[in-house]
């Protein structure tokens, strides 16, 4: 079911009494808060070895839809999981490659990965599935990486689902609810699927995060795989982590870090869907703040004031919705690495930095249409969305990171505000008073 936030209810506040903790938010990575803080974060949770089944004993393709296969535990494998992953830009390129290299290795997988892509005209004229199909490898959002033999380009949406059980989403978020509608009575009563997707759509009912909006519109489960990762390290396996956020099965969980894991790329589960899909969110608007401020060159001591205070404000908007959200979620790879790589790197960061340099005169869209070859930006959508929410709610005092990179995105105050919003200090002691909303 989809989790609803009345946009206008005056009684949404009441939920306000339940998150007494905002009240020392200011004070979370100080010295006497540190420690205790940091105790929560939790060890890893165990899971399966990423390659605990046997290898095929040749190089032959694995072929049959339904065949019996003994793993190392001497049980019998049913039927093999076929993948398949709706997307193909950077990350999604690079989803299929660390997809298809466990594929040629573990029994309960069908060799073959097929990757969804929204056709292309390149300048040579060739269409883009030809040429990745032709060379294994994606030219335009990928260069210079293959992709594994057994990654099959397919630009019909429908016929590149149709056999699949499992299902990686990985596309621009805003693109996310016109796919589902097309996918709608397409895809297997058996499916399971993940989102790699960073982003969430706003209704008049409220916010709905990607996953839900996958799982509502084609009656599936979804899981959601966030972490501290810059596509085109891990293409070139340098090592990076990742969280795969799940909600009821541990095994469906061990599934999705096994299809993922190598040496390079740990995965770890951990059961809150929603905690870990908003960090993944998030952190994109935050980038987009780190951004202005190497846009202004204000210095390393101001970015990491920037990080922490956006990690604050995460943290608090995120229980606000959720009140299932897990503290020690934040100190998985989704949630404070993930705000560190992409507040160092990443397109959003990147892409606000000109913006600043630029005093904001020129726009988002023609800096995104130039600098990044076809792919999109996420944090600004996603500081829009969240300022409706904000807007809506009341909140907007408590969130003054949020709703300045939003203002300063669409022209309302200039980049240097970035800094200056501290004066508008957060009243986080409205939130000590629930008869305030009443």
């Amino acid at each position: 079911m989809r989790f609803h936030f009345p946009l206008y209810s005056s009684s949404s506040f009441s939920l306000v009494s339940n998150f007494t903790f905002i009240s020392s938010l200011p004070l979370i990575f100080s010295s006497s808060h540190f420690s205790t803080f940091i105790s929560m974060a939790p060890a890893f949770e165990p899971v399966s070895p990423p390659h605990q089944e046997a290898e095929p004993q040749t190089a032959t393709p694995h072929h049959t839809d339904t065949v019996n296969n003994f793993g190392n535990d001497g049980q019998v494998v049913g039927s093999k999981s076929k993948v398949t992953v709706v997307g193909s830009g950077n990350w999604g390129s690079v989803a299929a490659k660390l997809i298809a290299s466990n594929t040629l290795k573990l029994n309960s997988f069908h060799d073959e990965v097929r990757m969804w892509v929204f056709e292309e005209t390149l300048q040579t004229g060739e269409k883009l599935t030809d040429v990745i199909n032709k060379t294994n490898e994606n030219v335009k959002y990928l260069p210079g990486i293959k992709l594994g033999k057994n990654v099959i380009a397919d630009p019909d949406l429908d016929n590149a689902v149709k056999d699949a059980n499992m299902l990686v989403f990985v596309t621009p978020h805003q693109f996310m609810e016109g796919i589902c509608k097309r996918l709608v009575g397409k895809v297997r009563g058996d499916v399971e699927a993940i989102s790699l997707i960073k982003g969430m759509e706003v209704k008049m009912e409220g916010p709905c995060m990607i996953s839900n909006l996958i799982s509502e519109q084609l009656g599936i489960n979804c899981s959601v795989l966030m972490g501290a990762n810059i596509a085109n390290e891990i293409a070139v396996e340098k090592f990076s982590e990742a969280t795969v956020g799940f909600r009821d099965n541990r095994e469906i969980a061990e599934q999705w870090v096994k299809l993922f894991s190598t040496p390079y790329f740990m995965v770890t589960p951990v059961q809150d869907v929603e905690g870990v899909e908003l960090c993944g969110t998030l952190k994109n608007v935050v980038a987009i703040a780190a951004g202005f401020v190497d846009g202004l060159d204000m210095g390393n001591n101001t970015k990491a004031a920037i990080m922490r205070i956006g990690l604050r404000e995460m943290r608090a908007f995120s229980k606000l919705l959720f009140s299932s959200v897990r503290d020690s979620t934040f100190f998985e790879s989704c949630g404070v690495a993930d705000v560190i790589t992409t507040c160092l790197g990443g397109r959003n960061r990147k892409v606000a930095e000109a913006f600043a340099r630029n005093g904001g005169k020129r726009s988002f869209d023609d800096l995104e249409a130039e600098m990044l070859q076809g792919q999109k930006l996420q944090g600004v959508s996603t500081a829009r969305e969240v300022y409706e929410v904000l807007s809506h709610r009341g909140w907007l005092e408590l969130f003054p990171l949020f709703a300045t990179v939003h203002e300063i995105c669409v022209g309302r105050l200039p980049p240097s505000a970035i800094v200056e919003y501290s004066e508008k200090k957060p009243r986080l002691s409205l939130l000590e008073d629930p008869a305030c909303y009443q």
